[in-house]
């Protein structure tokens, strides 16, 4: 299996952290958010990202002493800056503290998404065509298929991004506020229903033979696995 790349956006501005996150996830890259830098060095260690966009301008720790402090800690994630400052001098700081590139704002979504793309492709396995598989399920990111023992299942756009995120994360329990998300792409404080809904949906589809591999871990979420 070949799990989708993850990226780290550190950034104080609430609408760019959604602007990219949005783009990102469209180009079928995981994303989290952390508002500062402080949140920044946090989520490194509980969401192990492969690359970080990272401001520049932020209340705190900067993103100059952020990267300082991951380099100093043996950390090589690649790092992209995302900054209103375009001085020459600011730039050479930037990428003499171990940034990998620099983006001035206001910067167009799509080169930052190919940028993103094209470090992830340096650094790692994610330019492969990706088959996500558990047991006989498969997922073919580029296809856009997704097949059981051999058969095609039709799934609606939600169903898919659902099971995308669930055979990226296979054997880890999911929560149904990560699951939130993640596939409907917004923080939600009120009747989280929808993923049962969904999750019952796709075992419809999908677990009507053995082994069953979408699994619910009462008190705490779901889970794609094959139980032994």
């Amino acid at each position: 299996m070949t799990a989708a790349p993850r990226v780290l956006v550190v950034d104080d501005e609430e609408n760019i952290r959604f602007l990219v996150e949005s783009a990102l996830q469209l180009a079928d890259i995981d994303t989290a958010g952390a508002a500062d830098g402080r949140a920044g060095l946090a989520m490194v260690e509980e969401f192990r990202p492969d690359l970080i966009v990272l401001d520049v301008m932020m209340p705190g720790l900067d993103g100059f002493e952020v990267l300082a402090r991951l380099r100093d800690s043996g950390s090589r994630i690649p790092v992209i800056f995302l900054t209103a400052r375009d001085s020459t001098d600011d730039r050479v700081r930037g990428l003499t503290v171990g940034g990998d590139d620099y983006m001035v704002k206001p910067f167009a979504i799509a080169e930052l998404v190919a940028r993103v793309q094209l470090r992830l492709r340096q650094s790692g396995d994610f330019g492969r065509p990706a088959v996500l598989r558990c047991a006989d399920l498969e997922l073919d990111v580029d296809a856009h298929r997704v097949t059981r023992a051999g058969a095609t299942v039709d799934l609606s756009p939600t169903e898919y991004k659902l099971l995308h995120h669930l055979l990226a994360n296979t054997g880890r329990v999911l929560t149904r506020a990560q699951l939130l998300d993640h596939v409907w792409e917004y923080d939600f404080g009120g009747d989280s229903t929808v993923v049962d809904t969904y999750i019952s949906y796709l075992r419809r589809k999908l677990d009507q033979v053995e082994p069953k591999l979408i699994h619910t871990i009462r008190g705490v979420g779901f889970c794609l696995r094959v139980d032994s």
